[in-house]
């Protein structure tokens, strides 16, 4: 019998006491009657971090008895993801690119359309053997980690300037095994000379680019991760304005530049970007349609 799909009947009330089955309906109704968004799925991963059961273990034993302080720990964390905490944030580990990655406070969640980043890279050093790659802006290190775990014969630097995220990174880096993956402390717009001392076939980055006056807007679960990783300034285009000028002279000839944007902003980055002297400028779309990525070549000669 499939329980995880029932929505019939009143919403179980828990006593303290009752099935597995009766717990996790508590806690689908709590979520699907809470913020809006809030999956249903939801109710599947805080249970799986709770009891350790997966779905398909659910609906195996759902009429076992539910052990009573894991069931107390799994309606804390619903209750937490209905005061507007991430899901991420919960569950303590998100998958990008198909790889774990540890976020918690302090560290911007991965997201899916940040991939599109990591594909440019991995295509424009397709043919090429061993080559250097820099990320900025690392945060959790997702896009340097997945790069590097792509290619292992690859060396990749990434800089991080919040030392909660550095943390994240450097956890990150150990999880996926990724020993070709160098995580430099550091501001992108003053860089340490750690990463300034070589040439990169390709340079990355996904900068903060919300306008500042978005911010209090912004979900309330959107509002937990730092704004040192949101905050682009009066316009969101701070960074852009002044990572193309630092990393051409770091690109080798023919090198790509690659920046994640906004939805709205590629004919703004793109200009910024053809202003410091990069050629092949172009914008690329994600899976919904969206501008979410801008490319720019140096000369190859």
């Amino acid at each position: 019998m499939d329980f995880t799909n029932k929505t019939d009947g009143p919403a179980p009330v828990w006593d303290g006491a009752g099935s597995l089955e009766q717990l996790y309906r508590l806690g689908r109704r709590m979520l699907t009657g809470g913020e809006p968004g809030n999956s249903p799925m939801e109710a599947a991963f805080l249970f799986q971090k709770a009891l350790g059961l997966d779905r398909g273990a659910l609906l195996a034993r759902g009429r076992e008895n539910a052990d009573p302080d894991r069931a107390k720990e799994y309606l804390a964390l619903v209750e937490r993801r209905l005061a507007g905490e991430p899901l991420q944030y919960l569950l303590g580990e998100w998958e990008f690119f198909g790889l774990p990655f540890q976020v918690g406070p302090g560290v911007l969640i991965p997201r899916p359309e940040t991939e599109l980043l990591v594909e440019a890279a991995l295509a424009a050093v397709e043919d090429l053997p061993s080559p250097a790659l820099l990320d900025l802006c690392s945060g959790s290190g997702c896009v340097p980690v997945a790069l590097g775990s792509c290619r292992p014969d690859a060396q990749v630097w990434g800089v991080e300037l919040s030392p909660a995220a550095m943390d994240y990174f450097r956890r990150n880096i150990t999880t996926n095994s990724c020993g070709n993956v160098t995580a430099v402390p550091g501001d992108v717009l003053a860089l340490p000379p750690a990463v300034t001392e070589r040439r990169y076939q390709v340079i990355t980055a996904n900068p903060p680019y919300i306008r500042r006056g978005e911010l209090p807007g912004l979900q309330a679960e959107v509002q937990r991760e730092p704004a040192l990783a949101l905050d682009g300034g009066e316009d969101g285009l701070d960074f852009y304005r002044r990572l193309p000028a630092l990393c051409y002279p770091l690109l080798a000839p023919g090198g790509l530049l690659a920046l994640e944007i906004g939805e709205d902003q590629g004919a703004a980055v793109s200009a910024l970007v053809s202003q410091a002297g990069f050629c092949q400028v172009m914008v690329k779309n994600d899976l919904s349609g969206l501008a979410r990525v801008v490319l720019g070549r140096t000369p190859s000669g």
